[in-house]
């Protein structure tokens, strides 16, 4: 029988192995110096299985160190909304979290995985890696001189997530033991931009002091990647730089915003995009406490010349609507006396008359049409229509290629020659009006501009059109269309005042849930007049959009209050000549689409928003004065300062004259003053 023992001798390193397997694992061969025993070689199969598991726990356990090296303990100071937004990633990331904050937010912290330490220096004895200051712009200096630096290890890293990043800085150097590292960093978002993930959203940063160390060098970019890691683009920027650009996005942003939060906003019946727009930047910039807000102006010796410019560009354009609105009354005083004379004036708010004359009510037809439904109630082979457009410019042909594309048969017509445009859209065009009444179209489609839609629809030859025609107009006001059309038109003609709440631009991916806005000011009571409004109103309701149908007074009043709010917005900031930044936040984006979208139509567009909607005056002065109740705000908040530095205070460690933070807001108040809303106009 084989005995194991003497083999256990010779060769320690070779395990012992069951019996029945020793001949077919170890191809056991006689020896020749020893007979009676068997030669064991370096086993085959056994030994093999033994090789290959040990590679792979020591790769499993070198895994599971560098997974280790590279998480963090990381303090963070001040635990607010902020603060908790930021804790719940850096949990998710595996890193060791510990809090630390005024108020008590044990159980909030517990939720979230986070280690909550009510005493600053219990957290520091804990020697957390970094230090990361969530506090606000205001609280910072006084938190930081609070903090037990000695219980910290030597050269621990403290990082920063302020709005303003020069302040910080300064702070930092000079409060700071020479052997911590800084870092001043600016997240770019927040938890409501951030709520759906970090990715695309800026992280700018600055290495204000790393110490040479491959240890604090690794540490650094450890807490890079945590943000680099979630998708941000990373920016490396100096502070100096950074308050620049937050300066003309970040601050500009939130001071429209705060504006517009004055004006008590609300959604309307008739949202435009740019509407909702503004809607959201409110709700996003109002929702922020004023403390950061006054902290971005304060703490940022670049925002109060982006104050001024804004004031400025306040001023510029009411000048030029004044200037405008000089012309028309002086044309009509001295220029039009005889048309004055026998013409009556209607008077509107502003101070402006209109020349418009009212016209009875009594001429309105009755609308026979017992619902709301646009839809035709024929057969469709005869829901085709003739239409002539008269004003063949951009919003003439953006409505006439969805006009061909259902099959209706389109006529244009205006001063400049668009013959070879029309011809590429497949529309019949006229270069002279006769002609094209001639055709008797159905309806005739009023594309003109509102300052001179009296003057073309005056010149329209009504004798050579059908006694019975359909005059539609698509103007952003609705109230002085109307009352043109019914002082003007002969009474049997029929009219619809309607109002695309979109254009070029916002229509150019379709209509789909696109806003248009009737009034059936006059339709006949014969089934084909009203069938032929109907038809026409389906043009846009088989395209998706929503059909409202509302009077026209009560257009120009939610109009007033959404349209041209936000196309005066949009001219006053395209005044101040904003351009992208390399850290836009998606506030800032807004406002840069707001000023596209704005500043591409013609100030004559803007202007008759202004002159032919009685409720624009309102909005105006309401507008200067939420910039002014904003301006005193900050203002006010400034002063207090001031006052309490130089008059409650002497014996601080700040002194108001040695300052360099308040150096730039010293008489401040007589840096900007906006004149009276009364003076303005």
């Amino acid at each position: 029988m084989l005995s194991t023992s003497p083999l256990r001798r010779l060769s320690p390193a070779v395990p012992s192995l069951p019996s029945f397997s020793h001949q077919r694992l170890y191809n056991l061969k006689p020896s020749p110096i020893l007979p009676c025993f068997r030669s064991f070689p370096k086993p085959l199969l056994r030994v093999r299985a033994i090789d290959a598991a040990q590679p792979y726990d020591y790769e499993s356990r070198m895994a599971s160190r560098f997974q280790k090296s590279q998480k963090l303990k990381i303090a963070i100071i001040g635990f607010g909304n902020f603060g908790q937004f930021l804790a719940k990633t850096l949990v998710l990331q595996g890193h060791t979290v510990l809090a630390h904050s005024r108020s008590d937010y044990f159980d909030v912290a517990r939720k979230l995985g986070v280690s909550f330490f009510p005493n600053a220096d219990d957290l520091a004895e804990k020697h957390p890696e970094v230090i990361l200051l969530c506090t606000s712009i205001i609280s910072t200096e006084s938190v930081l001189r609070s903090l037990p630096l000695r219980r910290l290890k030597r050269n621990t890293l403290v990082v920063d997530v302020l709005s303003v990043k020069e302040f910080p800085k300064s702070l930092m150097l000079e409060l700071l033991p020479v052997d911590f590292d800084i870092i001043c960093s600016h997240p770019m978002f927040g938890p409501e931009s951030g709520a759906n993930g970090w990715n695309d959203l800026f992280f700018v940063y600055e290495k204000v002091r790393i110490g040479s160390e491959e240890s604090r060098v690794s540490r650094c970019e450890k807490f890079l990647s945590i943000f680099e890691k979630e998708g941000c683009k990373m920016v490396e920027m100096s502070c100096e730089d950074h308050d620049v650009y937050a300066a003309e996005s970040q601050f500009i942003t939130h001071t429209v915003g705060r504006i517009l939060g004055e004006l008590k906003l609300e959604s309307t019946p008739i949202n435009t995009k740019g509407y909702e727009t503004i809607l959201n930047l409110v709700k996003n910039t109002v929702a922020d406490s004023f403390d950061l807000y006054y902290g971005l102006f304060v703490y940022n010796k670049n925002s109060l010349e982006m104050m001024k410019k804004l004031g400025l560009a306040f001023q510029e354009l009411n000048q030029e609507l004044c200037s405008r609105l000089h012309e028309v009354v002086r044309k009509q005083l001295f220029e039009s006396a005889e048309k004055l004379r026998t013409r009556p004036e209607i008077p509107s708010q502003n101070g402006a008359s209109l020349a418009l004359t009212t016209y009875s009510e009594a001429t309105r037809f009755q609308d026979l049409s017992p619902t709301n439904d646009t839809k035709p109630s024929k057969p469709e082979e005869n829901s085709k229509l003739k239409i002539a457009i008269v004003g063949f410019g951009n919003f003439g042909q953006f409505l006439s290629k969805t006009m061909v594309k259902q099959g209706h048969h389109v006529l244009a017509y205006s001063r400049s020659d668009y013959s070879d445009v029309a011809k590429e859209l497949g529309v019949s065009y006229f270069s002279d009006i006769d002609d094209l009444c001639e055709e008797h179209p159905e309806v005739v489609l009023l594309c003109t501009s509102i300052l001179s839609t009296e003057k073309v629809l005056r010149s329209i030859p009504f004798q050579r059109l059908k006694r019975n025609t359909l005059f539609v107009d698509v103007l952003s006001v609705k109230e002085a269309p109307r009352k043109l059309f019914l002082q003007i038109l002969p009474q049997e003609f029929d009219i619809l005042c309607t109002h695309p709440m979109f254009g070029p631009e916002s229509g150019k991916n379709g209509w789909n849930d696109l806003s248009f806005v009737y009034d059936k000011v006059r339709v006949g009571n014969e089934e084909s007049r009203a069938y032929r409004c109907n038809c026409f109103l389906d043009i846009f309701s088989s395209e998706g959009c929503r059909m409202v149908e509302m009077s026209c007074y009560d257009h120009d009043r939610h109009a007033a209050g959404s349209q041209f709010i936000t196309h005066t917005v949009g001219r006053v900031l395209e005044k101040m000549n904003l351009s992208s930044t390399p850290v836009n936040t998606q506030g800032y984006n807004t406002v840069l689409d707001l000023v596209s979208n704005t500043s591409g139509d013609s100030f004559d567009l803007y202007y008759g928003l202004f002159l032919y909607n009685a409720n624009a005056m309102e909005q105006l002065d309401r507008l200067f004065l939420a910039f002014e109740a904003v301006n005193k705000l900050l203002f006010g908040r400034l002063h207090d300062v001031l006052r309490k530095q130089l008059f409650e205070n002497k014996q601080g460690n700040i002194n108001a004259q040695e300052d360099p933070m308040m150096k730039p807001y010293q008489n401040s108040t007589a840096l900007l003053t906006l004149p009276d809303s009364r003076e303005l106009h």
